[in-house]
């Protein structure tokens, strides 16, 4: 599809998808969410693809719902909100199962819906200076619910109980003592630190164990022990099946370089 609100690109395996609407502090509303659900499916079906950045453009990663697409939906029955709700569960679930890893590059600010966006990413790469996190839904009478499931796999329920409690925004360090971010560095310093994180998993990784990595970790929460080991023996029976794992094996038996 023609994109308006996101920008899509592709380079050395490299897919980045940014958030486009600068003037609007890339403010979610319908269309973005369309535009990234199409985008994500779009880099799942290239094979081309094998890791994901996601940023924004201007001052802000994403500054939740846009105020026009907020007063529109005041207006909506329970039927159309909950279409809409879907639609933006669709796009977190998209992220979160996506077998290829999705790296968030977060500039300015990631508030409700854009805070939800970082959540659902594998990792999360925050500028020191400018990076505030905050699940503000809260003071606006409004509650971070389809995110707050990820939310509490990601840093505990005792941490997310307080981040969308208090709906306060967070810094970037707080952010990383929290488990919300991954790494935090300067801002002159986050394009080229995105990148070379990107590029150092097309390098090192196999494409095949990256997807059964996100698999297991996005089916095992929620079994029984006993079912989350029997599945986990199943997929690490299966993986040693592999073209992937038995060139690694070869490799590293003959003590040569892999390239992936």
């Amino acid at each position: 599809m023609d994109y308006t609100r996101i920008k899509y690109q592709t380079d050395r395996r490299v897919c980045t998808i940014t958030l486009s609407r600068p003037d609007k502090h890339n403010a979610l509303d319908d269309l973005m969410i369309t535009e990234l659900t199409s985008a994500f499916q779009t880099a799942q079906r290239d094979a081309d693809v094998k890791v994901i950045l996601l940023k924004g453009e201007g001052e802000s990663f994403c500054s939740g719902a846009d105020l026009a697409y907020m007063q529109r939906i005041t207006k909506y029955d329970f039927n159309q909100n909950q279409e809409d709700s879907n639609h933006l569960m669709r796009l977190f679930l998209q992220i979160y199962t996506q077998r290829k890893p999705v790296i968030a590059q977060v500039q300015g600010n990631a508030l409700a819906g854009g805070c939800g966006l970082a959540t659902v990413c594998d990792i999360v790469i925050a500028s020191k200076e400018t990076a505030h996190f905050g699940y503000t839904e809260v003071k606006i009478g409004f509650i971070p619910a389809i995110v707050l499931f990820f939310l509490v796999r990601r840093v505990g329920e005792g941490r997310a109980r307080e981040l969308t409690l208090r709906g306060n925004i967070i810094s970037a360090e707080e952010a990383y003592r929290t488990g919300l971010a991954n790494y935090v560095v300067p801002e002159t310093e986050i394009e080229q630190f995105g990148m070379n994180l990107a590029e150092e998993i097309v390098k090192n990784c196999s494409s095949s164990s990256l997807g059964l990595i996100k698999e297991l970790l996005s089916r095992i929460h929620g079994m029984s022990v006993t079912d989350a080991l029997s599945y986990a023996a199943n997929l690490n029976a299966l993986t040693r099946m592999t073209d992937d794992c038995k060139k690694g094996i070869d490799a590293f038996l003959k003590k040569e370089p892999i390239k992936w």
